[in-house]
């Protein structure tokens, strides 16, 4: 199932909604369970947004009354619930990050052959003896996610901007001191994860012993929506990566040195995991431009793309012009984030 969230225009500007993209069709899921007499999963009102976060946290009943209900609308064929559309063709309307707002955002590096072509490159040095003992990340900022279509802004600090292609596990179900033989059914999905880099300032950040900081801190994409584990095969899918068209990155995840549910048991030995939390794989070999050494340009267009997820679109800014959101959902964002927390 490819969990997603996306946008209707309406006169009074956007609706945001969940929903599940069967095929060509967006299946509205609040619309769908209550044409069949069930309950709303991901709204906190009637005829407003509905968040994908909200329907994660309901935990595995609620993704399967979601399948159920979402597949039988579509064989049914039905399309309206009063005024109200359950089914939409999918390029009717604009898919956004389906998480707009995750609960937190972790990025490991646990994929050896990204980590041999950057001390290639001359961005450090060697594997430190640690890397092969325990699985370190740093925190993202989660205050600025872009979506399909978005355009991403280069950061007037940066003259050297680059993209990093990688999967995110996304937790479902929450826990804390997971074993690793358990920690496979807390996570909902997967999705795709571009981790914006300034490489020049990332450099200075981490010659210092800390960070990174502003070199990512500017912006992280993700989408086009969050596939279930019976979608997205970890060790065969095939990922890419293409700038202006032109493939620069593609082959698999390859060998990670910790699975996702070695990093949930590690992660989360003394705090709880929660729905929402999003644990980045770590860059896959060859997966950015430093390691090829070719540098975006201003106005590219970058596209990642991952057999079993979809394509995550993204146009790169001019440089200190800021972003451009295909829609402006970041009010709405918070407003979900804190209708579920309540």
């Amino acid at each position: 199932m490819k969990l997603v969230t996306f946008a209707v225009r309406r006169a009074e500007g956007h609706l945001v909604r969940a929903g599940v993209l069967l095929g060509d069709v967006i299946v509205d899921v609040d619309l769908a369970l209550a044409g069949q007499g069930r309950e709303p999963v991901a709204s906190g009102r009637s005829g407003g947004d509905s968040s994908l976060l909200r329907l994660i946290s309901g935990g595995e009943r609620v993704i399967e009354a979601t399948r159920e209900a979402t597949a039988r609308a579509v064989e049914k064929g039905t399309d309206r619930l009063g005024d109200a559309r359950i089914l939409y063709p999918a390029g009717d309307v604009q898919l956004v990050s389906p998480l707009p707002r995750p609960n937190s955002l972790r990025d490991y590096l646990v994929i050896e052959e990204h980590l041999r072509g950057v001390i290639a490159a001359g961005v450090i040095k060697d594997v430190p003896d640690e890397w092969y003992r325990i699985p370190a990340h740093y925190k993202g900022n989660i205050d600025e996610i872009y979506g399909p279509d978005d355009t991403v802004p280069w950061p007037a600090y940066t003259g050297k901007l680059d993209y990093e292609l990688e999967v995110c596990a996304v937790i479902g179900t929450p826990g804390r001191r997971i074993r690793v033989g358990d920690a496979g059914r807390h996570i909902v999905g997967y999705t795709l994860y571009n981790d914006w880099s300034a490489r020049d300032i990332q450099a200075r950040e981490m010659s210092i012993g800390n960070g990174p900081g502003i070199s990512k801190d500017f912006g992280s994409s993700l989408g086009p929506c969050i596939a279930t584990p019976d979608e997205f095969d970890l060790r065969t899918a095939h990922l890419e990566a293409r700038i202006d068209g032109e493939v620069w990155s593609a082959g698999t995840l390859g060998t990670m040195q910790f699975s996702f549910e070695e990093l949930i048991e590690w992660t989360s030995q003394e705090q709880t995991l929660r729905p929402g939390d999003l644990l980045g794989s770590g860059t896959i070999g060859k997966g950015c431009g430093v390691e090829l050494g070719r540098w975006l340009t201003e106005g590219c267009q970058v596209e990642l793309e991952a057999e079993g997820i979809g394509i995550l679109r993204n146009r790169v800014g001019y440089r200190g012009q800021g972003p451009r959101r295909a829609v402006d959902i970041v009010s709405r964002s918070e407003e979900c984030t804190a209708t579920t927390s309540s």
